[in-house]
């Protein structure tokens, strides 16, 4: 749960950031530095995304109904 609270904050920063952006009354700089800033979020999220991904699973039942878990396939 704790990437999970990690992924949300960094989601609603995300969030705030686009808001800002979208208003256009602030200045060329702090634009710079919230479009910056957001690039990292962006990634950061990207990679927690891709983290848990790789450890989802699914399960699938065996011939002799004996259950086992493989990758997740998309």
């Amino acid at each position: 749960m704790k990437d999970n609270n990690k992924f949300e904050a960094k989601l609603k920063r995300l969030e705030e950031i686009a808001e800002k952006l979208e208003r256009q009354d602030i200045g060329i700089e702090e634009s710079l530095s919230l479009f910056q800033e957001g690039m990292k979020l962006g990634k950061e999220c990207k990679k927690i995304l891709e983290e848990v991904e790789l450890k989802v699973q699914k399960v699938v039942n065996e011939i002799d109904d004996e259950i086992k878990t493989e990758p997740f396939d998309e």
